[in-house]
């Protein structure tokens, strides 16, 4: 049986652009969010810690599954292995896309 797959999650928190990695990624039932689950971190044993690794490490330390609003994430790639998780300063301006938040109903069509 081949190993699960591993994806690397890319998304906006509060002024930071967050890198993740997990197993598991679906739709969620709450429209407009991804469910990530079962989070892979390195391991924690190294004698070299990156504070925003550690950061992650922390925020993320018992939580089961995440919801991420659809409109924060960059991008969802499916990688061979894990990397160091991160988090970097969003530099510039970022703009969502406007998205409409519920599809038109027929009398807007």
């Amino acid at each position: 049986m081949a190993a699960k797959p591993i994806y690397r999650v890319v998304f906006h928190q509060q002024g930071e652009v967050w890198e993740l990695y997990a197993r598991e990624i679906f739709q969620s039932d709450l429209w407009g969010f991804i469910e990530v689950e079962e989070f892979v971190f390195e391991d924690a044993s190294k004698l070299v810690v990156d504070p925003s690794a550690d950061k992650l490490r922390r925020t993320f330390d018992g939580v089961s599954r995440s919801y991420l609003p659809l409109n924060a994430i960059v991008r969802i790639d499916e990688v061979e292995r894990e990397g160091p998780p991160r988090a970097v300063k969003s530099e510039g301006r970022v703009a969502e896309f406007p998205r409409p938040f519920a599809p038109p109903s027929r009398q807007d069509r």
